[in-house]
């Protein structure tokens, strides 16, 4: 009797877990996807890291805000970062950071309105990778 409970605990501790080591391991994943230049779509946010200075993926962030027609509200950078903020005919806020990761690489996080939208902010970055 003694053998079977001690059987079950270890068995449900087991699987408890397993179950904690594969959700991590999926947030991991996916984080560290977006660090190797893949895009990864997590809680409303895009990002992804390009190929380019931070100057050049500002101004390709630039036309393609005027290139999908959205009202450019603002456009602050510096040597290290940008953020743009844009609005599409629907009032919906549109907020493009972009963030120096070396010479050549820029990390690239898109998120529209509140809880995102993965379509509008794939199609802002294929816009943005087009004017590279």
């Amino acid at each position: 009797m003694k053998f079977r409970k001690t059987l079950v605990r270890l068995l449900a501790g087991s699987l408890l877990m397993a179950s904690v080591a594969l959700h991590t391991g999926c947030v991991v994943v996916a984080a560290g996807a977006a660090g190797a230049g893949a895009v990864a779509y997590i809680r409303g946010e895009l990002e992804t890291t390009l190929e380019g200075s931070l100057d050049s993926v500002h101004r390709a962030s630039g036309r393609a805000i005027s290139q999908l027609e959205f009202v450019k509200i603002s456009d602050r950078k510096d040597a290290l970062s940008a953020n743009l903020v844009a609005r599409t005919a629907q009032d919906k806020k549109i907020d493009i950071v972009l963030t120096k990761t070396g010479d050549n690489l820029t990390k690239v996080q898109i998120r529209v309105g509140v809880f995102g939208d993965e379509e509008l902010s794939r199609a802002l970055l294929d816009k943005i990778k087009g004017n590279l």
